[in-house]
């Protein structure tokens, strides 16, 4: 038995493909959608989806926040930004890292939920960061 996991970012569908498992980066932890699995709806953080096929994952993607629709049958991945884990760049997400720090150096500190935001923000640039050198073959953490 499968799921059919769906992956969409505002841009495109970027995986649509029955899996055995999809392990996502919940707001709150880790959560593995699978056949059979109660109806959910969750926030996620940024961080890496891994997409199973039996016991191996097959296919990995970075997801920048958004939020996930586990049911039954499907799981669908409402990602803010999606990207393959091998399309990552170190650079591009260490550069988005150091303007996010610049603008929350500058920020209004009474300003919290704009504080909030900027957080969340920075905790998936340095999710990516971590997801892209983990993508180069002999990368160690």
């Amino acid at each position: 038995m499968s799921i059919k996991v769906k992956i969409v970012s505002p841009e495109k569908v970027l995986f649509a493909h029955d899996a055995d498992m999809a392990v996502m980066p919940g707001a709150e932890g880790d959560i593995a959608a699978m056949p059979e699995h109660a109806p959910l709806m969750l926030t996620l953080r940024g961080g890496v989806v891994d997409i199973y096929e039996g016991d191996a994952v097959a296919h990995r993607f970075f997801v920048a926040g958004g939020f996930a629709d586990i049911a039954p049958s499907h799981c669908t991945i409402l990602a803010d930004r999606a990207t393959k884990l091998e399309d990552l760049s170190v650079d591009d997400a260490e550069a988005r890292l150091a303007g996010l720090e610049k603008s929350y150096e500058e920020a209004d500190k009474m300003n919290v939920p704009a504080l909030d935001i900027l957080m969340d923000k920075m905790q998936s640039a340095r999710a990516e960061i971590e997801a892209a050198q983990s993508a180069i073959p002999g990368m160690s953490l």
